[in-house]
């Protein structure tokens, strides 16, 4: 690559910084990702912005996909590619801009991280019913959330009107002002009833929601996660444990135990199926486990 054409990419940074007013490291971010196309372009002998055609920047894309960059990564170095080129084309250097319409390869979906059966069992298998308040609280927030698959968001907007216990049943607001009817377990509303029992030692007569902090204010969702990144150290739980973990251990189980992704989809209050469907990979994956460990042509030796 001349000189002159890698004097092009300073001309084009100027412009980043004193039109489009780009921040600091954003400008650092279009740097890097255009010196490595730079770079690839010489190593390809490609002499001149010109010589750049769609397949160079395919090949571009191929290649980081090889070095094991993952797909958001390498469509942002994409996308400061197309937008140095048609830079050029604003300043009548180029014609056309070789990078429109060449994408990132897709990255493979990323699963979902469940705890087992055995995990929740010993996770939750002490009522804490001569232990602090605060537990007994956290305690039937975590059995909620296993119980009927909770976002977090879903919990702390929970209101005592929301609550049917003498029916098993609890009303959430979920994604996109959408409400849905749930079953609350057993073991949940066993918590649930003792939390209650107890939530007037907390309780202002204008909060009426579910759960509250020792102020007596609605929980905020940054507490409900320091409580159960607490519980999960304090247990034999391997990773974080986190609200959404909880919700994937529930999907996960109950499409395991059912087999009905329908009816899970409705559970979880998911618009598209496309978006449930990953709990099939984790499913089939248990499914393979037990394979390759019961099936006797499939054990190793």
């Amino acid at each position: 690559m001349k000189s002159t054409e890698l004097l092009v990419l300073d001309d084009f940074y100027t412009y980043l910084k004193n039109e489009r007013r780009y921040s600091p490291n954003t400008l650092l971010s279009y740097q890097r990702d255009l010196v490595q196309f730079a770079e690839y372009c010489e190593q390809q002998d490609i002499a001149s912005w010109s010589g750049v055609n769609p397949n160079s920047v395919r090949l571009f894309a191929a290649s980081l996909y090889r070095k094991g960059l993952t797909g958001k990564s390498i469509q942002r170095k994409l996308s400061a590619v197309r937008g140095f080129f048609r830079y050029l084309q604003r300043e009548k250097w180029l014609d056309s801009n070789p990078a429109d319409g060449v994408a990132a390869p897709k990255s493979a979906k990323k699963l979902p991280n469940t705890l087992d059966v055995d995990q929740v069992n010993a996770l939750l298998k002490t009522p804490p019913e001569a232990q602090s308040l605060i537990e007994v609280r956290d305690w039937a927030m975590m059995e909620l959330l296993y119980s009927s698959g909770l976002r977090l968001a879903e919990l702390i907007r929970l209101d005592l009107k929301d609550l049917d216990l003498q029916q098993g049943l609890v009303k959430v607001l979920g994604k996109g002002s959408k409400t849905r009817l749930l079953p609350v377990g057993t073991k949940a509303k066993e918590a649930l009833l003792h939390w209650l029992n107890l939530r007037h030692q907390w309780s202002k007569e204008e909060i009426q929601a579910v759960f509250l902090s020792q102020r007596g204010s609605r929980l905020a969702a940054r507490s409900v996660q320091a409580r159960l990144a607490n519980k999960g150290k304090m247990s034999d739980v391997t990773g974080s444990l986190h609200p959404h973990r909880l919700r994937h251990s529930f999907a996960s189980h109950l499409l395991e135990s059912s087999g009905d992704i329908r009816a899970v989809q409705e559970l979880l209050g998911h618009s598209n199926i496309s978006t449930t469907q990953v709990y099939t990979h984790l499913d089939f994956q248990h499914l393979a486990s037990v394979y390759e460990n019961a099936h006797p042509r499939a054990k190793k030796s």
